[in-house]
């Protein structure tokens, strides 16, 4: 019979890809867990890895048996937080994988709110472009701009935003400020690298101008403010962090007839076999809580 430990280090093969980085993120050599995956197999009766020169390829008997593994493994963990908050406060490690912006204006400022409510929790915010895999457990919480398409996981909605787009003014007092929608062909613009965008949604400024004349791509939502504030061109941001900015002016906003805002839509995701665990309850309603008191910004 398969014990939590083999799972555990087989769990972490499927999501580090080799052996090597495997025996590291458990604390064990590498020949423990080659040992412990051959055992595995002789148990089950099935091969689970490939292996060669260049790493470990999952076989059908691997994807078949990680659902499983993960199941017993959140069961585990649920178990041993659900026991240890009977005497402990809430207390662990929670990583949230969280687009720049949201990451930077939104949660950062806050964070020390959730330190001083539950002061055993911490918190490790990932702030990336790209989306997280929550089911490699590269996270326990992702905000992400649309729901995943499928697997086990609880989605919310946490709020709306705005993307709108702005200039700054030494830029408007040498190029002239554009008067309507037709004049902005003249003007240049800032914009994201398109095969690094996480969701296709982060890329507004198609959405508003197709074939706009861009000088400068980022995968950063916050190096493309500081080119706009630069006066490297036009560019379409977070209004929530814009409006902050003094040396930045929006063109066409909401209240204009030729608006060129953009409505966006954050989402609270969660593996369904986390969602249980204290400390990512605390995490998930501390998010909650922070939006909530901010939609009137977004």
């Amino acid at each position: 019979m398969l014990n939590s430990d083999e799972l555990r280090l087989f769990l972490a093969v499927m999501r580090e890809g080799n052996m090597l980085a495997a025996a590291r993120r458990v604390g064990v050599d590498h020949s423990t867990v080659a040992r412990r995956l051959t055992n595995m197999e002789a148990t089950l009766g099935a091969r689970l890895f490939d292996r060669s020169p260049r790493g470990v390829t999952p076989t059908p008997a691997a994807f078949a048996l990680v659902s499983h593994a993960e199941r017993i493994e959140s069961e585990l963990l649920a178990a041993m937080s659900s026991v240890a908050g009977r005497d402990r406060e809430v207390e662990g490690t929670v990583r949230l994988a969280t687009p720049e912006a949201f990451a930077s204006h939104l949660i950062a400022p806050r964070v020390a709110e959730l330190r001083e409510r539950h002061p055993r929790l911490t918190l490790e915010l990932a702030s990336e472009s790209k989306a997280a895999s929550l089911s490699r457990r590269e996270a326990e919480i992702a905000v992400m701009l649309k729901p995943p398409p499928k697997g086990r996981f609880v989605t919310r909605k946490l709020a709306d935003y705005r993307l709108g787009l702005y200039a700054s003014k030494a830029y408007l007092a040498r190029e002239g400020v554009p008067t309507g929608r037709g004049d902005l062909s003249r003007h240049v613009f800032v914009s994201y690298i398109e095969e690094l965008a996480g969701f296709a949604e982060m890329i507004a400024l198609d959405q508003l101008l197709p074939g706009a004349a861009i000088v400068f791509r980022a995968s950063s939502s916050a190096a493309q403010h500081a080119a706009v504030a630069a006066g490297m061109g036009l560019g379409v941001l977070h209004v929530f962090a814009a409006a902050e900015d003094e040396r930045l002016v929006q063109l066409f906003p909401e209240s204009m007839p030729e608006s060129m805002e953009v409505w966006r839509s954050y989402w609270l995701v969660m593996h369904a076999d986390l969602q249980r665990l204290p400390r990512v309850r605390a995490a998930a309603d501390f998010l909650e809580e922070v939006t909530r008191g901010m939609r009137e910004r977004l």
